[in-house]
């Protein structure tokens, strides 16, 4: 079966100092994938609020043009290209525009964040 989904600011909620409309993952855990999709918006001369996470991330330039910056790198992204952010590095994405918004699709990878290793107490004797 074709699942297809419309992009809509109206099916966003607030996240990360953005605007988010979860794409991926799927309504029930039978159907989850590996990675996640969502579509951010971000007002005219905003920036999202500072992201770290233990995924790698592409984000790719839907409509507007945006300004990236990973740690001290910042590269400037136009709509049809997309910028990698590699995993366990804080990251912004900034609307450079002062007059339109900006759309992006996020993926990223793995679906759910790994969990910390366990702490192992050494064995006594």
């Amino acid at each position: 079966m074709i699942h297809t989904f419309d992009v809509d600011i109206a099916e966003a909620t607030d996240e990360f100092g953005t605007s988010c409309q979860r794409l991926i993952p799927w309504a029930t855990p039978a159907d989850e994938t590996p990675f996640g999709a969502m579509a951010c918006f971000l007002s005219a001369g905003t920036r999202s609020a500072p992201d770290c996470h233990d995924q790698d991330e592409i984000i790719l330039i839907l409509r507007g043009e945006a300004e990236v910056r990973v740690g001290d790198d910042t590269v400037a992204v136009t709509p049809g290209r997309f910028a990698f952010l590699p995993r366990n590095q804080t990251h912004v994405v900034v609307n450079t525009s002062t007059t339109d918004q900006l759309a992006w699709l996020s993926l990223y990878w793995p679906l759910h964040e790994p969990r910390p290793a366990p702490s192992v107490e050494p064995l006594d004797g």
